[in-house]
Protein backbone atom coordinates (compact mmCIF):
# COMPACT_ATOMS: atom_id res chain seq x y z
CA UNK A 1 0.00 0.00 0.00
CA UNK A 2 0.90 3.79 -0.79
CA UNK A 3 1.76 5.97 1.84
CA UNK A 4 -1.00 8.44 2.01
CA UNK A 5 -1.09 11.78 1.71
CA UNK A 6 -2.78 12.77 5.43
CA UNK A 7 -2.64 9.76 7.92
CA UNK A 8 -4.16 9.61 11.34
CA UNK A 9 -2.99 6.77 13.35
CA UNK A 10 -4.94 6.31 16.64
CA UNK A 11 -4.26 10.27 17.44
CA UNK A 12 -5.39 11.38 20.56
CA UNK A 13 -5.98 14.86 21.69
CA UNK A 14 -6.45 16.51 24.87
CA UNK A 15 -6.91 19.94 25.53
CA UNK A 16 -6.35 21.71 28.91
CA UNK A 17 -4.01 20.36 32.09
CA UNK A 18 -4.22 17.03 33.23
CA UNK A 19 -6.47 17.36 35.74
CA UNK A 20 -9.29 19.13 33.74
CA UNK A 21 -8.39 17.61 30.70
CA UNK A 22 -11.01 17.29 27.89
CA UNK A 23 -10.58 14.67 25.30
CA UNK A 24 -11.26 15.78 22.19
CA UNK A 25 -10.01 13.08 19.87
CA UNK A 26 -9.77 9.47 21.51
CA UNK A 27 -7.15 7.12 19.00
CA UNK A 28 -9.20 8.68 15.63
CA UNK A 29 -7.53 7.32 12.34
CA UNK A 30 -8.27 8.58 9.25
CA UNK A 31 -6.50 8.22 5.52
CA UNK A 32 -6.37 10.62 3.00
CA UNK A 33 -4.94 9.76 -0.53
CA UNK A 34 -3.65 13.08 -2.76
CA UNK A 35 -6.54 14.09 -4.76
CA UNK A 36 -9.10 12.80 -2.37
CA UNK A 37 -12.06 15.30 -0.84
CA UNK A 38 -13.00 14.35 2.35
CA UNK A 39 -16.09 15.58 4.35
CA UNK A 40 -16.57 15.55 8.04
CA UNK A 41 -19.87 15.20 9.43
CA UNK A 42 -20.67 14.75 13.13
CA UNK A 43 -22.79 15.78 16.06
CA UNK A 44 -21.24 19.55 17.18
CA UNK A 45 -18.18 19.12 19.24
CA UNK A 46 -17.02 16.37 18.03
CA UNK A 47 -13.68 16.95 17.05
CA UNK A 48 -14.16 17.96 12.91
CA UNK A 49 -12.07 21.35 13.38
CA UNK A 50 -9.73 19.72 15.76
CA UNK A 51 -8.71 17.31 13.00
CA UNK A 52 -8.69 20.17 10.94
CA UNK A 53 -6.09 22.35 13.09
CA UNK A 54 -4.25 18.97 13.29
CA UNK A 55 -3.95 18.64 9.52
CA UNK A 56 -3.28 22.14 9.37
CA UNK A 57 -0.25 22.36 11.82
CA UNK A 58 -2.20 24.12 14.17
CA UNK A 59 -2.36 21.84 16.62
CA UNK A 60 0.03 18.96 17.94
CA UNK A 61 -1.54 15.44 18.82
CA UNK A 62 -1.09 14.18 22.04
CA UNK A 63 -0.08 10.70 21.46
CA UNK A 64 -0.70 8.69 17.81
CA UNK A 65 1.40 9.11 14.48
CA UNK A 66 0.12 11.78 12.20
CA UNK A 67 1.49 12.54 8.15
CA UNK A 68 0.44 15.10 6.30
CA UNK A 69 2.14 15.36 2.74
CA UNK A 70 4.30 12.54 3.31
CA UNK A 71 5.61 14.52 6.70
CA UNK A 72 5.18 13.91 9.97
CA UNK A 73 5.30 16.70 11.25
CA UNK A 74 2.84 18.75 10.08
CA UNK A 75 4.14 21.96 11.50
CA UNK A 76 6.91 21.87 8.81
CA UNK A 77 4.19 23.03 6.12
CA UNK A 78 6.05 26.40 6.15
CA UNK A 79 9.03 25.06 4.68
CA UNK A 80 7.12 25.24 2.22
CA UNK A 81 6.90 21.35 1.16
CA UNK A 82 2.92 21.36 0.87
CA UNK A 83 1.29 24.19 0.30
CA UNK A 84 -2.35 25.00 2.25
CA UNK A 85 -5.18 26.76 1.24
CA UNK A 86 -7.67 27.56 3.86
CA UNK A 87 -11.15 28.82 4.28
CA UNK A 88 -13.49 29.17 7.00
CA UNK A 89 -17.20 30.59 7.43
CA UNK A 90 -16.37 33.66 7.84
CA UNK A 91 -14.25 35.58 4.51
CA UNK A 92 -12.25 37.93 7.01
CA UNK A 93 -10.93 40.03 4.27
CA UNK A 94 -8.50 43.44 4.79
CA UNK A 95 -10.75 46.03 4.66
CA UNK A 96 -8.41 48.70 3.41
CA UNK A 97 -7.24 46.20 0.67
CA UNK A 98 -9.18 45.78 -2.73
CA UNK A 99 -10.50 42.37 -3.12
CA UNK A 100 -7.55 41.99 -6.00
CA UNK A 101 -4.74 42.17 -3.11
CA UNK A 102 -6.89 40.48 -0.51
CA UNK A 103 -6.70 37.32 -2.97
CA UNK A 104 -3.17 38.04 -3.39
CA UNK A 105 -2.02 37.45 0.33
CA UNK A 106 -0.77 34.40 -0.14
CA UNK A 107 1.30 34.85 -3.02
CA UNK A 108 3.19 37.22 -0.24
CA UNK A 109 3.74 35.14 2.65
CA UNK A 110 4.13 31.73 0.73
CA UNK A 111 7.07 30.09 -0.25
CA UNK A 112 8.11 30.19 -3.44
CA UNK A 113 5.87 32.84 -4.47
CA UNK A 114 7.04 35.87 -2.03
CA UNK A 115 10.29 36.35 -2.85
CA UNK A 116 8.80 37.09 -6.43
CA UNK A 117 6.07 39.14 -4.92
CA UNK A 118 7.32 43.01 -4.85
CA UNK A 119 8.39 41.83 -8.35
CA UNK A 120 5.13 40.51 -9.91
CA UNK A 121 2.46 41.82 -7.72
CA UNK A 122 1.48 44.02 -10.57
CA UNK A 123 2.02 41.74 -13.65
CA UNK A 124 1.72 38.25 -13.30
CA UNK A 125 0.48 37.86 -9.53
CA UNK A 126 -2.57 40.74 -10.16
CA UNK A 127 -3.24 38.52 -13.28
CA UNK A 128 -3.70 35.19 -11.52
CA UNK A 129 -5.71 37.32 -9.29
CA UNK A 130 -8.03 37.97 -11.92
CA UNK A 131 -7.99 34.91 -13.62
CA UNK A 132 -9.38 33.49 -10.25
CA UNK A 133 -11.98 35.72 -10.05
CA UNK A 134 -13.22 36.05 -13.09
CA UNK A 135 -13.32 32.02 -13.13
CA UNK A 136 -15.64 32.60 -9.46
CA UNK A 137 -17.87 35.37 -11.44
CA UNK A 138 -15.97 38.08 -9.78
CA UNK A 139 -14.60 39.58 -12.98
CA UNK A 140 -14.62 43.60 -12.67
CA UNK A 141 -14.74 43.46 -8.91
CA UNK A 142 -10.71 43.48 -8.37
CA UNK A 143 -10.77 47.10 -7.46
CA UNK A 144 -13.47 46.91 -5.18
CA UNK A 145 -13.43 46.70 -0.87
CA UNK A 146 -15.02 43.74 0.92
CA UNK A 147 -17.49 46.50 2.19
CA UNK A 148 -18.94 46.73 -1.31
CA UNK A 149 -19.80 43.11 -1.80
CA UNK A 150 -22.37 40.74 -0.52
CA UNK A 151 -21.56 37.64 1.58
CA UNK A 152 -21.88 35.18 -1.48
CA UNK A 153 -19.37 37.47 -3.42
CA UNK A 154 -16.75 37.87 -0.80
CA UNK A 155 -17.19 33.81 -0.12
CA UNK A 156 -15.88 33.55 -4.07
CA UNK A 157 -13.20 35.86 -3.09
CA UNK A 158 -12.47 33.81 -0.31
CA UNK A 159 -11.72 30.39 -2.42
CA UNK A 160 -9.51 32.20 -4.91
CA UNK A 161 -7.64 33.31 -2.06
CA UNK A 162 -7.42 29.40 -0.86
CA UNK A 163 -6.32 28.66 -4.04
CA UNK A 164 -3.91 31.25 -5.66
CA UNK A 165 -0.76 30.02 -4.45
CA UNK A 166 -2.10 26.44 -6.30
CA UNK A 167 -2.49 24.06 -2.73
CA UNK A 168 -1.34 20.53 -2.15
CA UNK A 169 -3.96 21.03 0.42
CA UNK A 170 -7.19 22.53 0.64
CA UNK A 171 -9.24 22.80 4.28
CA UNK A 172 -12.30 23.82 4.47
CA UNK A 173 -14.31 24.63 7.54
CA UNK A 174 -17.90 25.18 6.95
CA UNK A 175 -17.09 27.98 4.44
CA UNK A 176 -21.01 28.27 2.99
CA UNK A 177 -22.71 28.02 6.65
CA UNK A 178 -23.62 31.41 6.44
CA UNK A 179 -25.06 32.19 3.42
CA UNK A 180 -28.50 31.75 2.36
CA UNK A 181 -29.48 28.10 0.17
CA UNK A 182 -29.68 29.52 -3.05
CA UNK A 183 -25.79 31.24 -2.40
CA UNK A 184 -24.61 28.39 -0.95
CA UNK A 185 -26.05 25.69 -3.82
CA UNK A 186 -23.96 27.83 -6.48
CA UNK A 187 -20.97 27.93 -4.44
CA UNK A 188 -21.23 23.91 -4.18
CA UNK A 189 -21.36 23.94 -8.15
CA UNK A 190 -18.03 26.40 -8.05
CA UNK A 191 -16.20 24.43 -5.46
CA UNK A 192 -17.16 21.18 -7.59
CA UNK A 193 -15.46 22.88 -10.24
CA UNK A 194 -12.40 24.31 -8.85
CA UNK A 195 -11.81 21.11 -7.59
CA UNK A 196 -11.77 19.00 -10.69
CA UNK A 197 -9.87 21.66 -12.72
CA UNK A 198 -6.59 21.17 -9.87
CA UNK A 199 -7.55 18.40 -7.99
CA UNK A 200 -5.91 19.65 -4.48
CA UNK A 201 -6.41 16.86 -1.62
CA UNK A 202 -9.60 18.85 0.28
CA UNK A 203 -10.79 18.01 3.51
CA UNK A 204 -13.99 19.55 4.09
CA UNK A 205 -15.96 20.11 7.51
CA UNK A 206 -19.95 20.65 7.36
CA UNK A 207 -22.89 20.42 9.25
CA UNK A 208 -25.08 20.15 5.80
CA UNK A 209 -24.92 16.57 4.85
CA UNK A 210 -26.66 17.68 0.94
CA UNK A 211 -23.44 19.45 1.11
CA UNK A 212 -21.18 16.28 1.94
CA UNK A 213 -23.05 14.01 -0.47
CA UNK A 214 -22.78 16.77 -3.63
CA UNK A 215 -19.10 17.64 -2.88
CA UNK A 216 -17.12 14.77 -1.39
CA UNK A 217 -15.46 11.45 -3.04
CA UNK A 218 -15.47 10.07 0.70
CA UNK A 219 -17.80 11.06 3.78
CA UNK A 220 -16.14 10.49 7.90
CA UNK A 221 -18.97 10.23 10.31
CA UNK A 222 -17.37 11.12 13.66
CA UNK A 223 -19.10 9.96 17.08
CA UNK A 224 -19.80 12.00 19.74
CA UNK A 225 -16.75 13.58 21.99
CA UNK A 226 -14.33 11.84 22.13
CA UNK A 227 -14.57 11.97 18.64
CA UNK A 228 -14.06 8.40 16.70
CA UNK A 229 -14.34 7.87 12.99
CA UNK A 230 -17.19 5.54 13.17
CA UNK A 231 -18.04 5.14 9.64
CA UNK A 232 -16.11 6.23 6.34
CA UNK A 233 -18.38 5.86 3.33
CA UNK A 234 -17.94 6.38 -0.49
CA UNK A 235 -20.12 8.85 -2.45
CA UNK A 236 -20.87 6.62 -5.38
CA UNK A 237 -22.37 9.81 -7.47
CA UNK A 238 -20.95 10.28 -10.90
CA UNK A 239 -19.43 13.82 -11.55
CA UNK A 240 -19.99 16.59 -12.23
CA UNK A 241 -22.90 16.32 -10.14
CA UNK A 242 -25.67 18.66 -10.36
CA UNK A 243 -28.14 20.46 -8.08
CA UNK A 244 -31.00 18.03 -10.00
CA UNK A 245 -29.17 15.09 -8.85
CA UNK A 246 -28.91 16.03 -5.43
CA UNK A 247 -33.32 15.45 -4.66
CA UNK A 248 -32.97 12.13 -6.57
CA UNK A 249 -34.16 9.47 -4.67
CA UNK A 250 -30.56 7.37 -4.13
CA UNK A 251 -29.01 10.49 -3.14
CA UNK A 252 -32.01 11.68 -0.72
CA UNK A 253 -31.49 7.72 0.88
CA UNK A 254 -27.67 8.69 1.31
CA UNK A 255 -28.47 11.60 3.15
CA UNK A 256 -31.04 10.36 5.17
CA UNK A 257 -28.95 7.79 6.09
CA UNK A 258 -26.05 9.87 7.37
CA UNK A 259 -28.45 11.84 9.20
CA UNK A 260 -29.52 8.98 11.11
CA UNK A 261 -26.14 7.97 11.80
CA UNK A 262 -24.95 11.21 13.26
CA UNK A 263 -28.44 10.82 15.39
CA UNK A 264 -27.49 7.37 16.71
CA UNK A 265 -23.61 8.66 17.44
CA UNK A 266 -25.56 11.66 19.47
CA UNK A 267 -27.44 9.44 21.27
CA UNK A 268 -24.87 7.08 22.46
CA UNK A 269 -22.91 10.21 23.43
CA UNK A 270 -26.01 12.03 25.46
CA UNK A 271 -25.98 8.12 27.25
CA UNK A 272 -22.25 8.14 27.53
CA UNK A 273 -22.20 11.37 29.03
CA UNK A 274 -24.85 11.07 31.55
CA UNK A 275 -23.28 7.73 33.36
CA UNK A 276 -20.24 10.10 33.80
CA UNK A 277 -22.60 12.88 35.46
CA UNK A 278 -23.94 9.92 37.56
CA UNK A 279 -20.56 8.51 38.27
CA UNK A 280 -19.96 9.32 42.67
CA UNK A 281 -17.22 11.27 42.63
CA UNK A 282 -14.21 10.21 45.11
CA UNK A 283 -15.11 11.76 47.65
CA UNK A 284 -18.68 10.15 47.48
CA UNK A 285 -17.21 7.26 47.00
CA UNK A 286 -14.77 7.57 50.37
CA UNK A 287 -18.43 8.38 52.43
Amino acid sequence: MTQAFIDLADVTVRYGTQANATLALDRTNLRIDQGDFIALVGPSGCGKSTILKLVAGLLQPSSGGLIVGGRESPSSQQSGKTRIGLAFQNPTMLPWLSIRDNVMIPLKIVEPFRQDYAKKKRGEFAERAEALLAQVGLKGFGDKRPWQLSGGMLQRASLCRALIHEPQLLLLDEPFGALDSFTREELWSLTQQLWMDKKPTVLLVTHDLREAAYLATRICVMSSRPGRILEDREVPFERPRTLPMSYAPDFSTLVQELRMRIAEARTAGDAVQASADNEPTPARKAA
